[in-house]
């Protein structure tokens, strides 16, 4: 293997890498682990900013591993959410309760993260199948991170006991799929033939990726799981691994499946509505915000969909550029959530009442993020849901397009539910004031400069649409 050749997997060497000064950084230090915190964080970062550099692109192990300029946008994206989940936990690390076990969370993060790279750069389904299993397996016992807690054992258990059970559903339809075309690579013509038998494998296939997606019905585990994670456990599940296994599924259907479009549209048409639907009705019901957030990030996965469904270069484009936003939006609103659990403990929406008048920046980094979740413009959720309308509607899909209006209706007023509660509602307890680590105001200044700025740079979006052609 030639250099040019090994520099295609750089960043998942480099996440290894990571990986192994973390290990090393926590043999050297004595009881005081918050050195790890340092140097995994400007690993991290570090790591981040080498992936925008111009990098080789390819194929390795006969056609196992795929790099393109597509694929690096995609990671690249979800590192900058790793990253921002890293600087939003040191605080939480140092803790009592987590003294003495913080390598172990950057060791079980980037080993997810490296399934994740690894995902998304599959070009097989054996590699497909064994990344996501090195994606999924790490977090289930970071779920169970805080063994004080029975909530989040109880959280472990069901996301590992989801995942097994997701896990032989999809290998069920592997299965199939191997059995009718011979074969396991992603290639645009070998689905084509393949008869209902082919369609079972695809159905199958599809229920198991669900499960990572939080698609409804395959929904159930995600706001017990939200709930009893450590809150950064959480904003990853949300959005880190979402955005892979969302990444993986437009990749398959638009290079394996794409003989099947009419199938696979017809799925997700039905299923994008009950998923927006579901996760809406539900996130208005909630009062503590862990649970909230769970079952918007069930109604984000649904209008994701609409950028899928059209089958077009530009619905992934405008899914890739969707799913960036939305790294930067949900992990605002899990920041704040986390940092206000950190200091006080609480996290039931009723809490939040008069938070403005004691913590005012909080306030406004949270109206930020739930303004662009609902898509509010000026922020760039609007931007984000106004491409994916957009993609809908060159498929011709209008009927779903008119739903998924009436959907960011009732989604607006749910999320206007919390900012009323910071900004309107009185308390006579409000949550006392408290000042932030410096890594914690970092990753929310991140946030809202992601917010804000994203939509009013033009030039993302026409980059991303210039590499989703020709997939």
């Amino acid at each position: 293997m030639s250099w040019e050749q090994f520099l295609l997997m750089r960043h998942e060497l480099l996440l290894i890498l990571a990986a192994v000064v973390v290990l090393v950084a926590e043999i050297a230090t004595g009881e005081d682990k918050n050195g790890i915190n340092h140097t995994a964080i400007w690993l991290m970062a570090s790591i981040t900013v080498v992936g925008f550099l111009p990098a080789p692109v390819g194929k390795l192990f006969g056609g196992m591993y795929v790099v393109d300029s597509l694929r690096l946008a995609m990671k690249n994206t979800l590192n900058i959410g790793l990253l921002i989940v890293f600087l939003q936990s040191a605080r939480w690390l140092n803790s009592k309760e987590n003294q003495g076990r913080v390598s172990e969370f950057y060791l079980l993060l980037l080993a997810s993260v490296i399934g994740v790279n690894y995902l998304i750069s599959s070009g097989n389904f054996l590699m497909f199948y064994l990344s996501l299993e090195l994606t999924t397996i790490p977090v289930a016992a970071l779920a169970a991170y805080e063994q004080y807690k029975s909530r989040s054992a109880e959280a472990g258990i069901k996301l590992i006991l989801s995942s097994a059970f997701s896990s032989g559903i999809l290998l069920f339809g592997l299965s199939i799929i191997y059995g009718v075309t011979g074969s396991l690579d992603f290639s645009l013509a070998v689905f084509a033939g393949a008869g209902s038998l082919g369609i079972v494998g695809f159905i199958f296939f599809f229920s198991g990726l669900a499960f990572k997606i939080s698609i409804v019905p395959f929904h159930l585990w995600t706001a017990d799981v939200y709930e009893g994670a450590p809150t950064n456990i959480s904003a990853y599940l949300s959005v880190v691994s979402k955005g892979a296994a969302v990444f993986i599924l437009i990749l398959t259907f638009f290079s394996f499946f794409r003989e099947l479009q009419d199938v696979w549209q017809g799925v997700i048409f039905a299923t994008a509505i009950i998923t927006m639907t579901v996760g809406n009705l539900f996130a208005i019901r909630q009062k503590n915000l862990k649970r909230f957030l769970a079952f918007s990030s069930i109604a984000q996965a649904g209008f994701i969909f609409l950028g899928v469904i059209g089958g077009s270069e530009l619905g992934m484009a405008a899914t890739v550029y969707f799913v960036l936003i939305y790294v930067f939006s949900n992990l605002a609103a899990f920041g704040v959530v986390n940092i206000v659990a950190v200091n006080s403990g609480k996290e039931s929406m009723e809490d939040y009442n008069g938070l403005y008048r004691t913590n005012p920046r909080l306030s406004l980094v949270m109206m930020l993020a739930l303004f662009s979740l609902a898509g509010i413009p000026p922020v760039a959720g609007f931007f984000g849901k106004f491409f994916l309308f957009t993609a809908a509607a060159e498929g011709g899909f209008y009927a779903l397009l008119i739903i998924a209006v009436l959907n960011a209706i009732i989604s607006l007023y749910y999320y206007l539910l919390v900012v009323k509660a910071m900004f309107i509602n009185k308390s006579e307890n409000p949550i006392s004031g408290f000042t932030s680590d410096f890594y914690t105001r970092l990753s929310l200044v991140i946030c809202v400069l992601g917010m804000i700025g994203i939509g009013f740079i033009g030039e993302i979006y026409d980059y991303l649409q210039s590499i989703s052609f020709g997939l």
